[in-house]
């Protein structure tokens, strides 16, 4: 056979030529530009007839694969379809009663976190137990600046609460009960301070406490005679106008804090009282000057032996006596508040006391 007389093969069809395979990447790129969808349909089409139609190598078949690809993308992103132009869907407007356009609110809105209930003056343990109610974490501290640590928190009030809705914690600053609460969180504590009450009668006194804003159960009461008894507070109270402070402690402008026990030394006269003025200190003077041991009524007369007086009114009436307080002379005759009889005599330790006839 001879090799030039072979007969030549019969032309490529035009559809499968390496010219109309490029013509179809060029298509892909300008549709792409008009229509992305439509772009996207020609893309496939292009990569089918680029592994089908023509005799390429494989690489040259997947570059060309890869090019209609990215001419599609490049010219749809130049033609600007691959923006986000679509309008905001949270935003819409619609048509008013009178046909004028308004914008609505957003549909979605962020919720605010609710605050925790106010548990300022409440007890510690309470305000502890309703955070955690309410899904709060509760955190605690002493108010005041000794940093002092809580242990029973019953016995805590809460001054202060600052709370954390986006950690959902609470912070407590408390102070001890009967504690006043500082004016900031971590300030000192306004104490009150004692007001001067001495000469005035106990109604004032108990008046002036109280605008100073003392606890009255801190008040202990005492006597400044040798020969009364304390009164107690209903006591004084009864005859308020009677009773007088002569001394005081803390002194004035002391401070009174809750650990602090207010002593007022009360004396008690009337215009009918020989002693009407305070001692120049405590357990010094007789409210009764009879009743003092060295006490001289002016008489000569012995009256040791108890015979010139009696129960009955036979000796020296000194009015109203205490039980128990030393009295002179022996024999002396007088009354308790009560009304009681007594009389002067010697007692268990051989001092003459008023008993009771």
């Amino acid at each position: 056979m001879n090799p030039y007389n072979t007969v030549p093969s019969p032309p490529r069809p035009w559809w499968r030529t390496t010219a109309a395979l490029l013509g179809l990447l060029a298509l892909v790129a300008l549709l792409s530009a008009v229509s992305l969808g439509l772009g996207f349909l020609v893309m496939i089409a292009a990569m089918v007839a680029v592994w089908v139609l023509p005799a390429w190598r494989w690489y040259a078949r997947l570059g060309a694969t890869f090019g209609a690809f990215f001419l599609m993308l490049i010219s749809a992103g130049m033609s600007g379809q691959l923006d986000d132009s679509e309008p905001d869907k949270s935003e819409v407007s619609a048509q008013d009663t009178d046909g004028k356009g308004i914008k609505a609110t957003p549909s979605a809105t962020t919720a605010k976190a609710p605050e925790p209930t106010d548990y300022t003056g409440k007890a510690l343990d309470e305000a502890e137990k309703g955070a955690r109610a309410a899904g709060f974490t509760p955190e605690r501290h002493d108010a005041s600046p000794e940093d002092r640590t809580i242990v029973v928190r019953s016995a805590w009030t809460v001054c202060f609460q600052q709370a954390d809705t986006t950690a959902k914690s609470v912070a407590f600053a408390a102070v001890k009960d009967g504690e006043p609460c500082p004016t900031k969180d971590g300030g000192p504590l306004p104490w009150p301070t004692m007001p001067d009450v001495v000469g005035d009668t106990y109604d004032t006194a108990v008046e002036a406490l109280d605008r100073a804003g003392i606890d009255l159960d801190s008040v202990t009461l005492d006597d400044v005679y040798l020969d009364i008894d304390a009164p107690t507070a209903e006591e004084a109270a009864e005859e308020g106008d009677e009773w007088r402070v002569c001394f005081q402690r803390p002194d004035e402008n002391g401070e009174v804090t809750s650990t602090t026990t207010v002593h007022l030394d009360l004396g008690q006269w009337t215009d009918l009282d020989l002693v009407q003025e305070c001692p120049s200190k405590k357990d010094t003077t007789y409210k009764i000057p009879a009743n003092d041991p060295d006490y001289d009524d002016g008489s000569d007369s012995d009256t040791t032996g108890g015979d010139s007086s009696s129960s009955d009114g036979g000796g020296s009436n000194v009015g109203t006596v205490h039980p128990g307080s030393y009295c002179s002379p022996a024999g002396a005759a007088g009354v308790t508040k009560a009304g009681t009889p007594m009389v002067c005599g010697p007692g268990s330790d051989g001092r003459n006391r008023w008993r009771s006839s």
